[in-house]
């Protein structure tokens, strides 16, 4: 049904809004600009031809006797009605140039054996009868005269030169007037009919602000269905009832349910929801049509509520459809959290919208599907039921849901034996449908780059390391003094990872320069983490300290290379302060108003606590961290022979992975040593050994992804 009705509307659509060019148009302004260039070019010849003569010039040709004149054409007198004076015309003889008298008189030889014939263009004969002479032509004169004065004066002499002449009185006002506007106004009229249809689009043009720019989506052969969308099980359940319901709503009614008017999809960026939304349009069997949250706010004050009224009537037009409104919280942002509340477009768009979706005049039939992933700003009136009556979550997905994801995407590439897609589910945790997708698209590309045939596992793991973590950079210049304090910087944290009990699984320790950091220690936790336990969040506070105390062990000095460690660690604890109520505060939750004011959330922040509170919050957020400190340097003081080991292992293989951490803790050396292995430089002086100053670093902290941000419980 998409099919038969999308390219007429998107033809219809075309013709109104882009201009064609008006070749009609452009021929009769052709046509009318060669007539009047032609009427004024004949005016111009006549003109030319044409001798104007003063009076006392024609007397003197008149006593000359160069007036031609005869009975058939005798010399005119000219009276027109309504001017002062008359004129005179007729020809007078001029001698001819010397080319044409030439000619002529060639002329006349050759025609002497003949009978004279008198052409259509031979000259009056005079009042004596005779022709003009040889070397002679006549040309057209015009002269005025003012017969009340002039008359009798006139009629004498042409009496006594024997010149035959006529008076014609002429009433031609009229006629000349129209003659001359003739061309001017067939130049307007074919002006008119060539821009007429310029000004009508135009005005459709000025006038299409208004218009929905919502795009009815076809089916084409690369549509997408609900086999494509894998991992979110319970959130495609929901929207396929929403496709059952238009094919058959019989089924539904019979128990008496009614089809939802709105579904809002909500969940971190690249969960698919967009790709849920497509799967609907793929699979249901009325139109679609699809807008972006952005598209209804304009520059024009007034554009966005007439937009979302277009939209509306063009689906209750098209009932029942589907309108997917991709972004949402572009124009649902919640009312009156702007600075002086005033009543802006944007929120005169979210008026009209909600009068559409649930007003006083709403028909069933158009269903509204819209996404977000910010649905905390949304406002409340458009979350209620009978607006969008249901919220379907599009979360994260688990372990099975990433395996999944992942079979999807293995249909594009070329995959080798050796994969295996349930390992590389189970080392992506928290990695979302877009990122799965990007890990095997970097791995076909690493394998293209590297002359492969198909993607091997190990192309697999450094790709999810690169999306993760970022890229190395091997080329990076370090000094060896930044390359020995990072190495024990690493180790810190690996040590502690493996040592402490209650810790995500190490995964690799590395000191070549990756992403934004000059060194990385990545965990990879076990399964899905959903919740943070106590004990947990006090091991992470002392692998995060543990960087700062073994750099400071075996250089005798610190560095700026743990400020990430430090924020990391800070967050943690606060978060354990105020919102877990793991501190000695107690089960208190000292969060900040989230209560409506009026300058906007960003400009005024409440505290629901005093400020005696907030000194025992920081102290007990400084006890945490201090407490792991300790901790942490104890563990390492006491494992100091193995910490160093570790240290000197990434000096010289620069990348260890975890079991290379667990045969130097349990064996003292690597069994399996890494390929590409470098000569390790010389061990740092032990403290209180005079050593040159600290070089400043770049910030060295530990990538996000390696240590998982806890969640509440």
């Amino acid at each position: 049904m998409a099919d038969s009705n999308e390219p007429s509307q998107n033809d219809n659509r075309r013709r109104n809004l882009d201009p064609q060019f008006n070749w009609r148009g452009l021929i009769l302004f052709a046509i009318a600009f060669f007539l009047i260039a032609g009427a004024f070019l004949i005016r111009g010849s006549d003109l030319a031809r044409t001798q104007d003569l003063t009076y006392n010039e024609f007397l003197t040709y008149l006593q000359q006797g160069r007036i031609l004149s005869s009975d058939d054409q005798p010399l005119q007198i000219i009276v027109e009605e309504g001017r002062k004076t008359e004129t005179i015309s007729g020809y007078i003889r001029k001698p001819l140039p010397k080319t044409i008298a030439n000619i002529q008189r060639k002329q006349l030889q050759a025609q002497s054996d003949s009978s004279v014939n008198k052409s259509q263009d031979s000259p009056p004969q005079n009042s004596k009868g005779s022709l003009l002479a040889e070397g002679e032509m006549a040309v057209p004169f015009r002269t005025p005269v003012l017969l009340s004065f002039q008359g009798p004066e006139l009629e004498q002499m042409l009496k006594e030169a024997g010149v035959v002449y006529t008076i014609r009185p002429e009433s031609n006002l009229l006629a000349s007037t129209l003659l001359s506007l003739l061309p001017i106004i067939l130049f307007l009229v074919i002006l008119y009919f060539f821009f007429r249809s310029q000004i009508r689009m135009a005005g459709k043009g000025a006038l299409s602000f208004g218009k929905s720019k919502a795009r009815l989506l076809t089916q084409d052969r690369n549509k997408v269905t609900f086999k494509d969308v894998a991992g979110v099980d319970e959130a495609k359940e929901e929207v396929q009832e929403l496709v059952e319901f238009l094919k058959d709503p019989k089924k539904f009614q019979k128990l008496g349910g009614r089809i939802p008017k709105g579904v809002l999809m909500v969940g971190p960026p690249g969960t698919g929801k967009t790709l849920l939304a497509r799967a609907i349009a793929g699979e249901a069997d009325v139109p679609f049509f699809s807008i972006s949250g952005s598209d209804f706010v304009e520059m024009f004050v007034g554009v966005g509520a007439s937009r979302v009224r277009d939209m509306f009537e063009q689906g209750r037009k098209n009932a029942p459809c589907l309108i997917f409104i991709d972004e949402i919280d572009a124009v649902g942002r919640h009312r009156g959290h702007g600075l002086g509340g005033g009543h802006d477009e944007r929120e005169q768009t979210l008026n009209q919208l909600l009068v559409e979706m649930d007003g006083f005049d709403t028909q069933d039939g158009v269903i509204i599907i819209a996404a977000t992933n910010r649905p905390d700003v949304l406002d409340p009136a458009l979350l209620r039921p009978g607006r969008f009556d249901r919220q379907v979550h599009v979360p994260l997905p688990d372990l099975k849901g990433r395996e999944e994801i992942l079979r999807v995407h293995a249909k594009k590439v070329k995959l080798g034996e050796d994969v295996d897609l349930s390992l590389v589910a189970r080392g992506t945790p928290g990695f979302s449908g877009a990122e799965l997708a990007n890990v095997l698209n970097e791995a076909a590309l690493m394998a293209a780059r590297k002359g492969l045939k198909a993607i091997t596992q190990k192309e697999i793991e450094e790709a999810r390391d690169k999306v993760r973590w970022g890229k190395e950079r091997r080329t990076l210049a370090m000094s060896e003094k930044e390359k020995i304090s990072t190495a024990w910087h690493e180790a810190g944290h690996a040590l502690l990872n493996v040592l402490l009990e209650h810790t995500h699984p190490l995964h690799k320790v590395t000191i070549i320069p990756r992403g934004p950091y000059l060194g990385a220690t990545m965990y990879l936790p076990e399964g899905d983490k959903y919740s943070t336990q106590f004990k947990e969040a006090l091991d992470s506070l002392a692998v995060i300290m543990g960087g700062r105390i073994a750099e400071e062990m075996f250089t005798g000095d610190i560095s700026n290379g743990a400020a990430g460690d430090i924020k990391q660690a800070t967050s943690l604890a606060r978060k354990m302060v105020c919102e877990w109520g793991m501190s000695r505060l107690g089960m208190v939750g000292f969060g900040e108003s989230s209560e409506p004011v009026f300058l906007g959330r960003e400009l005024a922040k409440f505290r629901e606590y005093s400020e005696n509170t907030a000194q025992l919050i920081d102290a007990e957020v400084k006890r945490l961290i201090d407490e792991a400190y300790e901790r942490a340097r104890k563990i390492l003081h006491e494992n100091r022979d193995k910490l160093e080991k570790i240290a000197n292992a990434l000096l010289e293989y620069e990348t260890l992975e975890a079991r290379h951490i667990h045969e130097i803790l349990e064996h003292g050396r690597i069994l399996n040593p890494p390929m590409n292995a470098t000569k390790p430089p010389p061990l740092p002086p032990e403290p209180g050994v005079s050593s040159p100053p600290p070089v400043s670093k770049p910030e060295r902290n530990m990538p996000e992804g390696g240590l998982p941000e806890p969640s509440p419980a």
